[in-house]
């Protein structure tokens, strides 16, 4: 599964893009949502939980927590925007 980080979520990862081998869920479910990619991220890097907010956008579409991913989605996070 791949994952482009924009932001401050590359900052956090320290990285532009992020791959997760399915491996990495081994004797656990790989995330089937976008909320199940939101609980899995936010505890492997818990600074993203301080994040006022963070949206997940699938396939170029914001997406809900309920929305179903799998790993040939393409998933970006994308950050609180501030400016003027």
């Amino acid at each position: 599964m791949t994952i482009l980080l924009f932001g401050v979520t590359k900052d956090i990862i320290g990285t532009p893009q992020l791959s997760i081998p399915t491996s990495t869920f081994t004797g656990k479910e790989s995330p089937k949502t976008v909320g199940d990619l939101r609980s899995f991220l936010q505890n492997a890097y818990p600074e993203l939980k301080k994040l006022s907010s963070l949206a997940i956008a699938v396939n170029n579409n914001y997406a809900e927590d309920t929305k179903p991913i799998n790993s040939f989605d393409e998933i970006a996070l994308i950050p609180p925007v501030s400016g003027g």
